[in-house]
């Protein structure tokens, strides 16, 4: 341990946040909370908020502490990038950082590793009789590439449904439907291949976790352990580690899920950079397993070890 840090204390470290996706200010403050943290444990810090021509404000650093969500950072955009220029980075690579990005591809990795997930339709030509008959009613609709809870919709009735696919199409390429699973929202961090407590989010005023549930304060209420019996409690933490790995993805990321009323979980995503901000999910269940946020950090930095 001391010999990593060591290693580190002699490397400048550039925390890369900000970015232009739907996510930027949730980035902004996952990037201040990370910057102060490193800075607390010693080490040269230097902040970079990524724009359009963030390239030349890489010179100097030794190490990309990559805490950008969405697109760039989280899609494998800035990973290629890092790699063209031989800048070590944590976190995932490229096709971890792409795949888990990308919510049908990331499905049908999950369907070939046996894990098990919400029934999905996706077409490119949306046929709204054939989701009803495949999922049923209520259904969830969502982009195929937004994180956050961002354009997320429960739908209740046909005529619903076909504005919703108006509305978000507006904004969102291509959507992806999800059978509606009533039930517990949970959440399961992986450090290093080892799944962490697993979190339960119970939004208190709203149906679901959505981006306001997620966002605002004394919205949503958070339980490390979750409520879980013991053998489901396991099975999740196996799932998580197995969706972690089906996508490729590296080092560490947080796997989300929907259980049902027998708690039979099903995989929703990957988040291969989950939100860093101190009271943000991973950070709740690393102190629930002793570590503090400073620790928390410290084991995220050193992903990037491999890449040295």
């Amino acid at each position: 341990m001391d010999k990593e840090r060591d290693f580190f204390l002699k490397k400048t470290i550039g925390v890369l946040y900000g970015g232009w996706s739907s996510e930027r200010e949730i980035s902004i403050g996952s990037g201040k909370c990370i910057i102060k943290s490193l800075k607390k444990q010693g080490f040269k810090v230097k902040a970079i908020d990524v724009n359009k021509n963030f390239i030349r404000k890489l010179k100097g650093i030794d190490v990309a502490f990559i805490a950008l969500h969405g697109n760039p950072g989280e899609d494998g955009t800035v990973q290629g990038i890092l790699d063209f220029l031989e800048i070590p980075y944590t976190g995932s690579g490229v096709i971890g950082s792409a795949v888990g990005m990308d919510k049908v591809i990331s499905k049908y990795l999950f369907n070939a590793h046996g894990i098990p997930i919400p029934e999905f339709y996706y077409e490119e030509n949306i046929d709204i009789n054939e989701i009803i008959t495949k999922l049923d009613l209520p259904v969830v609709v969502k982009p195929r590439a937004e994180g956050s809870s961002v354009g997320i919709t429960i739908v209740e009735t046909k005529t619903d449904l076909k504005k919703t696919i108006r509305r978000t199409q507006r904004k969102f390429k291509e959507l992806l439907f999800e059978k509606y699973i009533p039930g517990m929202m949970a959440t399961c961090g992986i450090i290093n291949d080892t799944p962490l407590p697993i979190l339960e989010i119970a939004p208190i005023k709203r149906k679901f976790y959505d981006y306001k549930s997620k966002y605002t304060e004394d919205m949503t209420e958070y339980i490390v352990p979750a409520r879980i019996p013991e053998q489901k409690y396991k099975k999740v933490q196996d799932y998580a580690l197995a969706a972690h790995g089906a996508i490729g993805a590296c080092g560490f990321s947080r796997v989300d899920f929907v259980l049902d009323k027998n708690h039979n979980p099903y995989v929703l995503e990957v988040n291969t950079i989950p939100g860093l901000l101190s009271g943000s999910n991973l950070p709740l269940e690393a102190r629930a397993m002793g570590l503090t946020y400073d620790d928390l950090i410290f084991e995220i930095l050193k992903t990037s070890l491999e890449r040295f």
